[in-house]
């Protein structure tokens, strides 16, 4: 155990070592403060490639793998959900399995546009006041694509993208001609001799940037941090307006961890969890909770998956997630999502591997023999597919307050949550579907998708920020009301999922949390 990060206040405690909480970190780090990261996994080794789908069902294994230890208890329009959490541990969390596609939401994402009402009024910090952070991420990051024709607000110059394979020169052609409009992904992807790109497994070097390459690595780096491995905080201490302390078990020993700020970023299964864990005479609903909001508006987005087949006998050689599309983002006034390629081949292992996650989530999923028998349709699916790209849809998710993650004392360490699909996501479901089908008329494609499919890799909202403290959990600079040094830099704070996937959010919004911080303790400092 790590006896020097209990012998000293720190000036922040980092608790969750992911994309959020990396960036928030490097940048506290580099601003001068004295950081301690804390989470549950440990460093593992800097060449590891394996992926978040770990085969390991003993909890000290799936740690060792930096994947999450424990199954989800929670239910999907009422039926159980028992799969693993799709988190990561360990330095990075779950950023060193992503697929590094870091987009970036629209302006009627965060505001109301004359064409498109929000649908919760706007979020507190608007579109304007955020580009300055999504320019600081994209650079941080080292994102390369080319510019999105369909989007009227001009973003900062990419890197250049490497070249597209004949294959997918000839089915941008394709696009083009039936009047859509790809750009190159926006991916956090340095490239270079010998890049795998990495599409959902860890990156043995750091030309994929994420929260371990781009966070945790350069903190550590300057001196001013420590990451503190192993260690799972059980409770948040203090009342009624401050934080003193956390309680943790470090290698299964009881530590205390004092710090002049605390910065959640567990995610928004694992953030929401640990306040609501923290319940006390001082916080009788938990930690940051008067306004018993804490874990309500739980979203993921919907995923559609399509394969589309480019043109025949051209050759293949090539970046494998090479390519976006704007023009079913919305339709009508109604939210919609971005449609890119996933980055993997329709080939017979990813086949297998998606037909066990749909047999793992049906009435048999209790017969484990009958799980093998998924190979048969797999290797079928896989000649019939043959040379087609998958794509994925991302459908927007809205806020319910009744979708929900809560803490069961009796499983202290299982994610619990209920969610159901609304009508109205339903609706937009159908909507999206019929948009992606008539854009692609000429192009040979088929849906992979029959019924919803929840992006557990993407829950959002669960600690939403809201200027009025009845309606949120944090202000707008992501503090929780109530509670003067208590800060939130993941996917928690959002109110509303956004069509894009939210790791650029996530990582400009936590450098905008950790100016925050180093401007209130610089002031503290200061008096």
């Amino acid at each position: 155990m790590n006896t020097a990060a209990e012998d000293r206040i720190w000036d922040v405690v980092v608790i969750g070592a992911g994309l959020g909480g990396g960036l928030c970190g490097r940048a506290l780090a580099e601003a001068g403060l004295s950081v301690l990261f804390v989470d549950r996994g440990r460093e593992g080794p800097r060449q590891a490639v394996n992926g978040l789908d770990c085969p390991e069902g003993d909890p000290f294994a799936r740690t060792a793998y930096g994947c999450w230890p424990t199954r989800l208890r929670g239910s999907f329009d009422g039926k159980p959900v028992t799969d693993y959490a799709m988190q990561g541990t360990g330095p990075g969390g779950t950023s060193v399995f992503y697929a590094a596609s870091l987009e970036r939401p629209e302006r009627h994402d965060l505001e109301s546009t004359p064409a498109m009402p929000h649908p919760t009024g706007g979020w507190p910090v608007g579109h304007d006041e955020f580009r300055p952070w999504f320019d600081r991420a994209q650079t941080l990051m080292a994102l390369s694509g080319t510019p999105d024709p369909l989007r009227p607000d001009p973003v900062a110059p990419l890197r250049q993208p490497p070249p597209l394979s004949p294959a997918e020169t000839g089915l941008v052609a394709r696009m083009q001609a039936g009047g859509l409009h790809p750009y190159r992904t926006h991916l956090a992807i340095r490239g270079g001799p010998g890049c795998m790109e990495c599409i959902g497994h860890k990156c043995p070097r750091d030309c994929k940037q994420d929260g371990r390459s781009a966070g945790v690595e350069p903190a550590l780096a300057t001196g001013r941090a420590v990451f503190l491995g192993d260690t799972v905080v059980r409770r948040i201490c203090g009342g009624p307006d401050r934080v003193t302390h956390v309680q943790a078990e470090c290698e299964g020993e009881p530590v205390t961890l004092r710090a002049r700020a605390f910065v959640l970023a567990a995610g928004a299964l694992g953030s929401p969890h640990l306040l609501l864990a923290s319940a006390s005479e001082q916080w009788p609903q938990g930690c940051a909770n008067d306004s018993g909001l804490v874990g309500r508006g739980l979203m993921f987005h919907l995923g559609e998956r399509v394969a589309l087949w480019p043109p025949r006998g051209l050759d293949r050689t090539g970046p494998a997630k090479t390519l976006c599309l704007r023009d079913f983002y919305s339709h009508d006034g109604r939210r919609l999502g971005l449609f890119q390629s996933l980055g993997l081949p329709a080939n017979y292992g990813n086949i297998v591997h998606l037909l066990n996650g749909r047999y793992d989530g049906s009435v048999l999923r209790h017969f484990r023999p009958g799980r093998e028998f998924t190979r048969i349709p797999a290797l079928i699916a896989a000649r019939l597919l043959g040379e087609a790209r998958i794509f994925v849809g991302i459908l927007e998710d809205l806020p319910l307050d009744e979708n929900r993650l809560t803490y069961d004392p009796a499983h202290p360490d299982a994610f619990t949550f209920v969610y159901r699909i609304s009508d109205e996501l339903r609706e937009r479901r159908a909507l999206f579907r019929r948009c992606i089908r008539k854009g692609l008329r000429g192009i040979r494609s088929l849906f992979l998708s029959l019924q919803p499919e929840l992006n557990l890799a993407h829950p959002c909202g669960t600690l939403r920020f809201s200027d009025d403290p009845r309606r949120g959990v944090l202000d707008r600079d992501c503090k929780a009301h109530g509670v003067d040094n208590l800060f939130v830099a993941d996917s928690s704070f959002m109110p509303t999922s956004t069509g894009v996937n939210p790791s650029l959010t996530i990582a400009a919004n936590a450098l905008r949390v950790a100016d925050v911080i180093v401007r209130r303790l610089g002031q503290q400092a200061e008096r």
